[in-house]
């Protein structure tokens, strides 16, 4: 089992001076692993200790002002006076309280209200902070409880020298901007949210992208090791399987086989020193020795005729080097993988390999076999490189056809593109 201690720590998604933000929009920018607090609530930041502040001393400034809306009405006991002055010292306490339960401050200092002239301040404090910290429909009930007590409140308590009328219309002014400015808050909050969201979605696309890059191209060196190591194999498999069926083989015979088995093995084993390095470097794949191109056909029926196999080549495109790199390795891949399938399947049977092309049709490349003398036992695995080759010549724009032939043979054509 892996053992997870030893990862690295995520680093917060949030470097910036934590002490110049609302901690609320630090807890959702941080990482989720790293956010403050766990799931819990975030700790207070330096700006925020400054604006409760600021809060609470325009709560008691707004409760004061208000002091005279009581005192001046002499209808009022003395005892009710000192109730509402308490009541509005308590509310302007409870400011501190918004950050935690808003919802719930608001409400009561809503309600408080009609009871408490000196609370108005905290009310429209704890007004403004539903308004940034919580949904509209949560402002929209108690902003609209508060509005709709406005007329009731002014006409139970009277401005002292202001006609009914215009204190009306002032507070409503003053309510409404109060929420059109929490409002305006938590909108610039979500819009920064909503780019934090956009860019993480972004940075999360271009990982996706990389691994799935990275997932092409090590199936692609998954096929081109196929490809190479089942040529080399099968060149040794028959050498190897004509030294176990002739012992009486003559020496010049023998040491022919045993050449043609050590350099395939050297090749097989250097080809795969290369694809191992490719995995290890995180390098492309035409790193290392030049790649096979369709120069190299004779070279591949060559190596061929040398481990036995009947093979006649039938190039028809004047000037091979012409053809583009990436499609005249793929043609010779198609035509290495049509060999080595030929060898298992038709032991003994002559291959043709046919290439034929011009810039602008394109290239054709075609390997076929007559039926193999007498019954051949079925190899396992097989049909794997016939799949790798269609996806081949897919990717590189063209299409890959194979199937047996009339005659009991086998074909397998292909055209490339060739601009």
């Amino acid at each position: 089992m892996r053992d997870n201690s030893t990862a690295p720590p995520q680093a917060p998604a949030f470097t910036g001076r934590r002490w110049l933000f609302p901690s609320a929009v630090i807890h959702e920018l941080d990482a989720d692993g790293a956010r403050t607090g766990g799931a819990g609530r975030p700790r207070r930041t330096a700006r925020d200790w400054a604006v409760d502040f600021t809060c609470f001393l325009l709560s008691v400034a707004l409760g004061i002002a208000s002091i005279d809306t009581v005192t001046s009405d002499a209808t009022l006991p003395e005892g009710l006076i000192a109730a509402d002055q308490l009541l509005g010292a308590l509310a302007c306490a409870a400011v501190w309280l918004r950050r935690r339960w808003p919802t719930g401050l608001a409400v009561a200092l809503t309600a408080l209200g009609p009871i408490s002239v000196t609370s108005g301040g905290a009310g429209l404090v704890a007004l403004f902070t539903v308004a940034v910290h919580r949904p509209f429909r949560y402002l929209a009930w108690i902003g609209g409880g508060g509005l709709a007590l406005i007329p009731f409140v002014l006409w139970l308590r009277p401005e002292p020298g202001m006609p009914y009328l215009a204190a009306v219309v002032l507070t409503v002014l003053l309510t409404v901007s109060t929420i059109g400015w929490g409002m305006f808050v938590r909108s610039k909050r979500q819009l920064m949210l909503s780019l934090r969201d956009r860019a993480r979605r972004a940075e999360t696309e271009a990982r996706l992208r990389a691994e799935q890059a990275q997932r092409l191209a090590r199936e692609a060196i998954a096929r081109e090791m196929h490809d190479v190591l089942a040529h080399r194999l099968t060149l040794l498999s028959v050498h190897a399987g004509a030294l176990e069926f002739r012992p009486d083989a003559s020496r010049e015979e023998i040491a022919r086989a045993a050449g043609v088995i050590r350099e395939s093995a050297h090749e097989a084993l250097q080809d795969l020193r290369e694809i191992i390095g490719v995995l290890r470097a995180g390098e492309p794949d035409d790193a290392g020795r030049p790649q096979p191109t369709l120069a190299a056909l004779g070279t591949l029926a060559a190596e061929s005729r040398a481990a036995g196999m009947k093979v006649t080549l039938v190039q028809r495109v004047s000037d091979p080097a012409a053809v583009p790199a990436s499609v005249g390795r793929t043609a010779y891949r198609i035509a290495q993988e049509g060999l080595t399938n030929a060898r298992k399947h038709a032991p003994g049977a002559e291959v043709t390999v046919q290439v034929s092309g011009t810039p602008g049709d394109g290239l054709t490349v075609l390997v076929a076999n007559p039926a193999p003398d007498g019954d051949v036992p079925p190899v396992p695995g097989s049909g794997q490189g016939l799949i790798g080759l269609t996806e081949r010549a897919t990717l590189a724009g063209g299409r890959l056809e194979h199937g047996p032939r009339a005659d009991g043979g086998f074909e397998v054509r292909a055209w490339l593109p060739w601009g």
